[in-house]
């Protein structure tokens, strides 16, 4: 089975039933709908038809939230370097004179010299000047800025609501038709994220924190700890930060996440030439790979698979390239990973000291009939004591020659066909003052044995769970 999931963007050339299958055949693993765009009788009827025909693929929702766009532009102008554009925050123009953005407080938040971003940093402006909702610009490249496009303003702090309505309608609309996650866009914190989980109001849907500026990545770490899985959104992170140094953020990120189990999907431009070419460049290629080599757990494509002339093509050549990438790293786990033996026992002999030297384990319990899991644990020398537990009293005597060992009798015997033992052997050493409701105790022993079966499971426990879980009484 393929580790990497592949994001798909459904858009106007993917929506149909066949395109749908052919997505899935192909290797997409979750179908996300772009909440910046179209409307949400769009987005209803495609929640339907991705529930028809790929029942089991779950729905990401990306909602606009802190994001400032461009609106809807009957007119998309067209520009030289040098050149003057008007964006406004005034919402009675189409494009020809000016062009509406959809943040209504930009104008305040800018001053003259400020830096304009557009269309993941491809177009630039300076701010000329500012006069009521207009804001004069110069434009520094040519280009044409069209509707829908996102725009940045590098270190210029923005006064927008954390929630705002727009989100709040999309959350409604999300809960309403069981989406599975939610994009939040700019989360900076991990307050951000308990605002909209508090929106949510409970577990669905789970929330997919994009980092896409120097506030996230300030915070990735605790971002990480809230949020249900990271996203790298690396067009806005190269303009809202850097681009020279883009690759090297999404190692941190990745790496922020990974430390908290948080899943992490790499986005933008994967493989944006095949959005008009059936071929990608080999860069892209590179690209996909060391995303995976880094550590994610998904890929996303955008343009490729919502308005490209490829998306079938695009999701099949990226799962062939994940696919080698997670054999290489496989590979290089195999070759880098300890000795450890070859068998249950050995392996987990050999693994129940490491735990206990990286965890704070107080003591060891080895419930044992014959002391083979005692000493196979006593040998790697553990700092913990160990307590050596059989149902048969003279073995139990003689589990004290082992080193660092108390050989403890228990007065009822070991079933073969059930676990409740284990427990029962826990209390009974509670209430023998052997464990006491401070320790963090590592238990280990036989579950279901057979003949030759030894040692094959472990538990980590604190005695005060164990006695509130289990209504140990003294």
């Amino acid at each position: 089975m393929s580790r990497t999931r592949i994001v798909c963007t459904i858009g106007p050339c993917s929506l149909a039933e066949p395109m749908l299958r052919g997505l899935c055949d192909a290797g997409m693993g979750i179908a996300r709908l772009n909440g910046s765009h179209a409307d949400l009788d769009w987005h209803r009827n495609a929640i339907r038809e991705i529930r028809r025909v790929a029942p089991d693929v779950p729905i990401l929702l990306d909602i606009p939230g802190r994001k400032i766009r461009t609106l809807q532009l009957a007119h998309e102008p067209s520009f030289a370097a040098g050149e003057e554009i008007v964006l406004t925050t005034g919402t009675d123009h189409a494009g020809g004179a000016k062009v509406p953005v959809n943040y209504p407080d930009l104008h305040a938040d800018l001053k003259p010299g400020d830096t304009v971003l557009a269309d993941d940093g491809t177009l630039r402006f300076t701010v000329a000047r500012i006069e009521g909702r207009d804001i004069h610009c110069r434009a520094e490249t040519a280009g044409t800025l069209r509707s829908r496009k996102g725009i940045n303003v590098p270190f210029v702090t923005l006064n927008t609501p954390q929630v705002t309505d727009r989100d709040r309608q999309m959350i409604a609309f999300a809960s309403e038709h069981g989406i599975d996650f939610i994009g939040l866009s700019f989360v900076e914190s991990a307050a951000h994220i308990e605002a909209f989980r508090k929106l949510i109001g409970g577990n669905t849907p789970r929330i997919v924190a994009k980092v896409e500026n120097q506030g996230g990545m300030d915070n990735a770490a605790e971002i990480a700890a809230s949020a249900d899985a990271v996203m790298i959104d690396r067009g806005d992170l190269s303009v809202e930060t850097s681009l020279h140094d883009v690759a090297l953020r999404q190692k941190r990120i990745i790496a922020a996440a990974r430390a908290h189990g948080r899943p992490v999907i790499v986005a933008t431009e994967m493989l944006h030439t095949m959005i008009q070419n059936s071929f990608p460049t080999k860069a892209e290629v590179s690209d996909i790979t060391n995303a995976v080599l880094d550590g994610c757990a998904a890929t996303m494509l955008s343009g490729e698979t919502a308005i490209g002339a490829y998306p079938v093509e695009s999701v099949r050549l990226m799962r062939a390239v994940t696919d080698a990438a997670e054999i290489h790293a496989q590979g290089e786990f195999d070759q880098d990973a300890v000795a450890l033996g070859n068998s249950i026992p050995e392996v987990i002999g050999r693994v129940i000291p490491m735990m206990c030297r990286a965890l704070p384990i107080t003591k060891i319990v080895a419930i044992t009939r014959s002391g083979f899991a005692a000493r196979m644990i006593a040998v790697r020398r553990p700092r913990q004591p160990i307590l050596a537990v059989s149902d048969d009293a003279a073995a139990a005597r003689s589990f004290n020659l082992i080193a660092g060992t108390t050989g403890v009798h228990s007065d009822f015997p070991f079933p073969a066909s059930s676990i409740d033992h284990i427990g029962r052997v826990l209390e009974m050493l509670w209430r023998r003052g052997l464990l006491v409701e401070s320790d963090l105790v590592l238990t280990t022993g036989v579950v279901y044995p057979r003949p030759g079966s030894r040692m094959n499971a472990v538990q980590i426990n604190h005695v005060l769970d164990l006695v509130a879980s289990l209504g140990w009484r003294p």
